[in-house]
């Protein structure tokens, strides 16, 4: 049966992909994105795992009158580095990938 032995070779290929796609997803745990809001009065790290790793927020946009703005600057820089975060990874499984979307991946 001449299709057999293509299926064998694609599935090691998978198999291969798929070694590949764990090791750069543990790598991307290594990986950080950093951005800023309010003109860096509130700074938010994030990692390739989409997790935030720190927030910092410059004391003098703390007051205790407008408590919204700074919940506002927090939620803005989080937001963006999770973005970030996902861009980071998504190039780095296009660069696996090849380009070709594979459902669940990205």
């Amino acid at each position: 049966m001449k299709g057999l032995p293509n299926m064998g070779n694609l599935m090691k290929k998978a198999q291969q992909l798929q070694e590949k796609m764990a090791k750069v997803q543990e790598e991307l745990g290594g990986k950080t994105v950093e951005t800023s809001a309010g003109g860096g009065m509130v700074t938010v790290v994030a990692n390739g795992k989409q997790e935030i790793v720190s927030i910092k927020i410059d004391p003098e946009v703390i007051d205790a009158n407008d408590v919204e703005m700074l919940e506002d600057l927090v939620l803005a820089a989080v937001n963006d580095a999770l973005y970030q975060a996902r861009q980071m990874v998504s190039e780095e499984m296009t660069k696996l990938t090849g380009g070709i979307k594979i459902p669940g991946l990205m």
